[in-house]
């Protein structure tokens, strides 16, 4: 890892003395980098999607893959959210004056050199270099082998829009498992390391990296539908969360139904999803009411399907669906449905998530609907950040002390 850590350390000390002007003005370069190589981007997200095909990857991985003109223009647009933000190097956290008499600062640094290791989503490329760079972070990539030829385009366009330090990005072309390995025991080379993927991955990072690890993203989402829910909405909202993009970590995955309302609610919400062709698998209540659900495993219920394939099943009351998510969810992003708004204050204040919603759909937990302008990954620890980690998420802070003399 050294060839790719030592340049970005000097980048890192480069991009720590540089004006929010001068990083804003570099993060421009980018953006019309990215749009001038859209076709260059473009050939080389095909070669991936072909590749992909032949290796049998599912529509929906397919589609986490995909890069188009719609996407690409995301991109630019969360490079100017992230212009348009202001600068977290340099803010002052706290200030005060001891008995001492000296004056003591905490003032929010740059975190040096940041470590990403992910999965086939081509955009956390351009949204973790461009937080980072904003941020005053030099960051090394490390994606999946499905995303190879539109990482190594997109890489390659970042850089050239950096001449003066363009070890600030940098990318890990081999994707084996020795250099992930790698980059988990690069303590002192790199000074966070963030896994952003599916539940196999994280948890591997989690469990053998040397390097500070923030945990993020497996999305085993629920939904709640409380007996005073209005059915028509609960019903939009749940095929909102499932089938939107059901391969992201913000959609849902378990459907949750009270009691009371389940045997009017389940063929509405059935129907809703029938375009989408969602398969329904259920508790035995759940089958006997919708003649169209498959029996659920337990597996089932603490799976991340990442496809249209939904887990439902029924409660009696809210105590017990709360329990149910603090027992199987991720810590990722949980709805109530209701129009009961104590039992939505109890939902929110009981449920142990980092995104909890009263009527909205889980999909909203995303750094650029947030107005974070881009996310370097969704932290479901309660340590440090938490949810959708934007430019203040990815600092750390020092304390200034300032005096005249003093001796201890």
């Amino acid at each position: 890892m050294t060839h790719l850590t030592q340049p970005a350390r000097l980048a890192a000390q480069t991009l720590a003395a540089m004006s929010t002007a001068e990083k804003n003005a570099a993060l421009a370069a980018i953006s019309a980098a990215l749009d001038t190589a859209r076709n260059e981007i473009f050939a080389a997200n095909a070669e991936d999607i072909r590749l992909g095909r032949v290796a049998g990857l599912r529509e929906s991985l397919l589609d986490r893959l995909l890069l188009n003109d719609a996407r690409l223009d995301a991109m630019c647009e969360g490079i100017a959210q992230v212009i348009a933000l202001s600068d977290p190097i340099g803010e002052i956290l706290d200030e005060f004056t001891p008995s001492s008499g000296i004056h003591v600062q905490k003032i929010r640094t740059p975190m040096g050199v940041i470590g990403m290791i992910y999965e086939a989503r081509p955009n956390v490329t351009v949204d973790a270099a461009v937080l980072c760079l904003k941020a005053g972070s030099a960051v090394i990539l490390r994606g999946g082998k499905e995303a190879i030829h539109s990482n190594t385009a997109l890489v390659r366009t970042m850089r050239s829009a950096l001449p003066a330090c363009p070890a600030a990005i940098s990318l890990v072309t081999d994707t084996s498992r020795q250099s992930a390995h790698a980059m988990m025991h690069a303590k002192g080379d790199l000074d966070l390391l963030i896994p952003r993927g599916g539940a196999s991955l994280i948890q591997t990072v989690v469990r053998e990296s040397t390097v500070p690890v923030i945990e993020t993203g497996a999305g085993i989402c629920h939904t709640f539908v409380d007996c005073s829910a209005d059915l028509a909405m609960a019903a939009a909202i749940a095929t909102n969360a499932k089938c939107s993009r059901p391969s992201v970590c913000n959609a849902m995955e378990t459907l949750l139904v009270h009691q009371d309302i389940a045997a009017e609610f389940l063929p509405v919400a059935f129907t809703a999803m029938a375009p989408y062709k969602v398969e329904f698998r259920g508790c035995p209540t759940t089958c006997a009411l919708l003649p169209q659900a498959v029996p659920a495993t337990p597996e089932d219920y603490l799976t991340e399907h990442g496809d249209f394939v939904l887990n439902v099943k029924i409660f009696p009351d809210l105590d017990s669906a709360i329990a149910w998510i603090n027992t199987h969810g991720t810590k990722h992003s949980e709805c109530i449905v209701t129009a009961d708004h104590q039992n939505a204050a109890r939902f929110r204040t009981q449920v142990d998530a980092a995104a909890v919603y009263h009527n909205v759909s889980t999909r909203f937990t995303d750094g650029f609907e947030f107005g974070l302008g881009a996310e370097i990954g969704i932290s479901t620890q309660k340590t440090h950040p938490r949810g959708p980690m934007g430019l203040r998420e990815i600092c750390t802070y020092q304390y200034h002390i300032t005096g005249d003399g003093q001796i201890r």
